[in-house]
């Protein structure tokens, strides 16, 4: 059984007011062309369709075509999605059970009701049935009524909440089962503070989502979604493929990819290929003094750090760099030299008051000196 594993695109997102639209149009084609060239039984996106919950029309326009143009490059392949922690669950479940007929499974909401269960896709090959179970991201309040709660009636923690949805499922473990699923999975012996987090990751005070990855354990092999760094979540077969194309500044000089899987017979591990993507414009950190950073002109999405030591009397600076990197995101400056006041303020200190005011007004003539003068001893009470 061959798939795609492929998660987190954000459509419609924006880097620093960067409209992102052409760029993920430019990826999302060269992901169908990857499928047309390899053709997999199945193509998996593990959440994050969208960048917000309420899309604008151009984002939705988006993944219509992409999704569109990948059923026709593979007319006989299952896509299947899922809802990330970025999606409406209720409207990426919009005609679920019609589009399921289409074998194209797009699941928003985890099982709601006791009586309902974790999506499942059941898919053959030589070597027999292949189970994907398809999660969408969780909060223990969306299945409260399923998992119950604890013993003082709160909703249960995340990690217990997944345990229990998994474990209703009656895994049958001489079959091969591939987990989807949309949550943040903490490989065993790590702590969550040490997982190395992208900036356009949204992340919960105290890290209180985290799930023990041994929970995964049981499947052959996981296609996990909402970390934006390729990351293994403990085993070489449960895995984050990232984002397919960069999000964040924090995510330069990432390489980014589609992962291919190839699962073999029960017991034998997946074979597992990365397929780079080449993005439209990379997205670049340049440090350097002015000089030498308008000699590295460019196209792509660029952070720019100044490091020159002295204070830039430049005029044009900010329009010479903009000239220079057209997709400018930033400009921040590095070891910029302070001024020293120090020595005008203690020489200023040594003045008395009719001084410091003469220093300050300037060019007053003898008239405006004893004027100046009465006040201050007003001011002071000298006769």
């Amino acid at each position: 059984m061959r798939f795609f594993h492929l998660s987190d695109l954000h459509i419609g997102l924006k880097l620093m007011n960067r409209d992102l639209l052409e760029d993920q149009k430019y990826i999302l084609n060269q992901i169908t062309d990857l499928a047309r060239q390899e053709k997999p039984d199945a193509v998996v996106i593990a959440g994050d369709l969208y960048d917000k919950a309420v899309p604008s029309a151009e984002a939705v326009e988006v993944l219509s075509h992409f999704v569109t143009d990948l059923t026709r490059a593979l007319p006989d392949a299952a896509v299947m999605m899922i809802s990330g922690n970025h999606d409406s669950g209720p409207r990426v479940d919009c005609f679920r059970s019609v589009l399921c007929r289409q074998n194209l499974h797009m699941i928003g909401l985890p099982p709601q009701t006791e009586a309902e269960h974790i999506e499942k896709v059941v898919l053959e090959d030589a070597f027999g049935k292949v189970n994907f179970y398809l999660l969408p991201f969780v909060k223990p309040s969306m299945v409260k009524s399923v998992v119950g709660a604890d013993s003082h009636g709160n909703n249960r923690s995340y990690d217990e909440t997944i345990r229990r949805l998994i474990d209703r499922e009656h895994l049958d473990d001489s079959e091969r089962n591939v987990l989807v699923s949309h949550q943040f999975y903490l490989p065993a012996g790590t702590r969550a503070e040490d997982v190395e987090r992208m900036d356009s990751e949204i992340r919960t005070v105290g890290n209180i989502d985290e799930v023990g990855s041994d929970v995964l354990e049981r499947f052959d092999y996981a296609a996990l979604g909402h970390i934006h760094k390729p990351m293994k979540a403990g085993s070489g077969s449960h895995r984050y493929c990232g984002t397919p194309l960069a999000c964040s500044v924090s995510e330069a000089g990432q390489e980014k990819g589609v992962i291919l899987v190839d699962l073999q017979e029960k017991g034998r591990a997946p074979q597992i290929t990365v397929l780079p993507l080449t993005p439209l414009r990379q997205v670049r950190v340049i440090r350097g003094e002015l000089k030498d950073l308008l000699s590295q002109a460019c196209g792509d999405y660029v952070t720019v750090i100044l490091t020159d030591k002295a204070d830039l009397d430049v005029i044009d600076m900010q329009d010479r760099i903009r000239t220079a990197f057209p997709f400018l995101l930033e400009i921040r400056r590095e070891g910029v030299r302070k001024a020293d006041y120090t020595g005008d303020v203690k020489a200023e200190a040594l003045l008395n008051p009719f001084e410091l005011c003469c220093a300050f007004l300037k060019d007053l003539d003898q008239g405006e000196k004893d004027i100046l003068k009465d006040v201050i001893h007003t001011v002071q009470g000298v006769k």
